[in-house]
């Protein structure tokens, strides 16, 4: 049987090609949509095994939409096939859970692979940009002041703020409240004494922190 596979790429030409690759491997093109509004309506309608999504769509935001999925769709079934390979794109896919994140400039095998490996329920692979980013995200301490006033959480929370998550998605990847994070950003403000998450960023690159 089939894996079931939803596409979300605005480009036409990608779609084909997607579907030129994985359909001669046993793999079901369920449906192509093209907009971020229709990515949870689509999952609930074709119930997915795989969705493949570009991270932009029409210019919105579609690593958003993952914040809440339906129930029985994880984001781990998520394989981010993406033009905008910018930073802050692969540390909020790898926040919210997704399974991988590939680049459009890659080659056929590796989009293969990870479509196989989210179908399967595999873990995100160690060679995964995701992988080796939540790994960095989650640290506590190389920082090159010493004497920095953050606690190893409240550090932990700069580094995924100033990568430009929100506050839900940071609650997602360290499994805390949302109203928790809100609490450790204002004791970073606080302690940072910076008035708002830009300046707490910028302390953490002159830091070496991300």
């Amino acid at each position: 049987m089939p894996f079931r596979v939803l596409l979300a790429d605005d480009h036409p030409i990608v779609t084909h090609g997607i579907r030129a690759v994985l359909e001669p491997l046993d793999f079901e093109i369920v449906a192509s949509i093209s907009t971020a509004n229709e990515v949870l309506p689509a999952i609930e309608t074709y119930q997915p095994e795989v969705l493949i999504m570009e991270s932009r769509l029409a210019n919105v935001d579609v690593l958003k939409v993952l914040e809440t999925l339906p129930d029985g769709f994880t984001a781990n079934q998520v394989v981010v096939f993406s033009a905008h390979s910018h930073r802050s794109h692969i540390a909020r896919a790898s926040a919210l859970g997704c399974y991988e994140f590939v680049n459009k400039s890659s080659d056929d095998s590796t989009l293969i692979d990870a479509v196989k490996g989210a179908a399967a329920g595999n873990d995100t692979p160690e060679s995964s940009p995701l992988k080796t980013t939540r790994a960095r995200m989650r640290q506590t301490g190389d920082v090159e002041d010493e004497h920095h006033p953050l606690t190893g959480r409240e550090l932990q929370v700069l580094r995924h703020v100033s990568m430009g998550l929100s506050n839900r998605e940071v609650g997602k990847a360290l499994g805390i409240s949302v109203e928790t994070v809100k609490e450790h950003v204002q004791n970073i403000l606080r302690k940072l004494s910076v008035n708002d998450r830009t300046q707490a960023a910028v302390w953490a690159v002159r830091r070496g922190l991300i």
